[in-house]
């Protein structure tokens, strides 16, 4: 279990993040057209994982937007933004918004948060993902974790992209 804030608030999460050096949990996510997406659909390829609560906050709208603009300068690599946000939802922010770089996945009907330990299981956000960020190799391991200690603020991008260099 591990512990982030909202404003100052602390709340706990189900778990840890996969430890770099391991090998990144499976998931199945479900993509804008309702169709899914795996860790074992994206193999061969560098995977981010941009984990955040909801993209209707600016904090998390906002990292979408960031991370579609890097994703395009990478080579061989995905960014699967993923949230408990229905695929309807990430279809018309992303449409909206003109994003296109970014996988945008919801967990809404799998394991993934509990699998990846960021399942918030306290406070106003109960059931919502905290914002975290992994990165995955091309041979499945994770290279990079980031929790993000205050649920407000955005990720460290620069680190995750260095983890890919």
């Amino acid at each position: 279990m591990a512990t982030v804030t909202l404003k100052g608030n602390p709340f706990n999460t189900n778990g840890n993040l996969p430890v770099a050096g391991s090998k990144a949990p499976d998931f199945k996510l479900v993509k804008t057209d309702l169709s899914e997406v795996s860790l074992a659909d994206l193999a061969g390829k560098r995977v981010v994982l941009n984990i955040f609560p909801s993209v209707d906050t600016p904090t998390c709208a906002q990292s979408v937007r960031t991370f579609n603009a890097q994703a395009s300068a990478l080579e061989n690599t995905v960014v699967v933004c993923a949230s408990q946000d229905l695929p309807f939802a990430l279809a018309r922010f992303c449409g909206a918004e003109g994003l296109d770089k970014v996988i945008p996945a919801s967990a809404f009907r799998s394991t993934f948060a509990g699998d990846y330990g960021v399942k918030l299981v306290d406070g106003p956000l109960t059931g919502l993902t905290a914002r975290a960020v992994v990165v995955v190799g091309t041979d499945g391991k994770v290279l990079h974790t980031e929790l993000v200690s205050e649920v407000a603020h955005e990720p460290n991008y620069d680190a995750a992209l260095k983890a890919l260099a």
